[in-house]
């Protein structure tokens, strides 16, 4: 079993056609998506019929239930409300039809089951971040699966779980160990937050689980987003990686 897992593309085409070649080089077939297809970037209706044609599974994050007004968008940003009023604007209602028929989370069947989800396995609905210890402490009582991969907070990691209930961080490949418990964020596609521009993913096996930056046109991207009206905040951040 070898599976990709993608996450928060967030309209960003240039990184997404990016991961997709790579995937595809690395003659991985299964991909997951952990939701936020839409939100930020200026393609949302491309970037979802990729999505639909290449994953095997996908689910919803919380601009794509902004977006078709399944969530409330008072407690976004004012650069994201922006974002989102944007996108309501340009979808089209086959996209929207698609977003709202996702899931938030689910356990996804291979050699073992994994449960997936955007946010949390606490309360996946409202869109909590895992940014902590404690917040990944709570959290291993919301699944009973031995792994859960998200997204959500576009800060990968791999946070293990061991019988004494004590708790290790790694931030590059990690080798699953039988017999301990993992949460592990795949980062974010199209709008990553740790300081490194590049479009990230991750590629998980029987044993292991590696983060994969790519490179892509950020200013491509900047370019179409800046025609589009969108917020200059939001334009900037993505040669940062913040």
């Amino acid at each position: 079993m070898t599976i990709a897992v993608i996450s928060d593309v967030h309209a960003n085409l240039e990184a997404l056609e990016s991961v997709l070649r790579d995937i595809r080089k690395r003659e991985i077939e299964d991909i997951l998506f952990l939701g936020d297809a839409v939100g930020y970037g200026p393609d949302p209706n491309k970037c979802i019929d990729l999505l639909r044609k290449e994953c095997r599974v996908s689910l919803a994050g919380n601009h794509d239930r902004a977006a078709v007004g399944m969530t409330n968008i008072e407690y976004f940003n004012e650069f994201a409300r922006a974002a989102i009023i944007w996108t309501k604007e340009v979808l089209t209602e086959e996209h929207k039809g698609f977003l709202s028929s996702l899931p938030v989370s689910m356990t996804f069947q291979t050699v073992e089951d994994i449960f997936l989800v955007h946010s949390t396995p606490r309360e996946p609905e409202s869109w909590h971040y895992l940014l902590s210890l404690w917040d990944a402490e709570v959290n291993f009582n919301y699944f009973t699966e031995r792994i859960c991969l998200l997204g959500h907070s576009h800060v990968p990691c791999v946070i293990e779980r061991r019988p004494t209930g004590d708790m290790l961080v790694y931030r590059d490949k990690v080798t699953l160990k039988k017999g301990l418990r993992y949460i592990i964020n795949v980062g974010s596609v199209g709008q990553p937050r740790d300081h490194d521009p590049r479009a990230c993913y991750a590629i998980m096996d029987n044993n292991s689980i590696a983060f994969v930056r790519v490179d892509y046109n950020i200013k491509k991207t900047q370019k179409k987003m800046s025609e589009a009206g969108l917020p200059g905040p939001l334009i900037d951040r993505l040669e940062y990686g913040t």
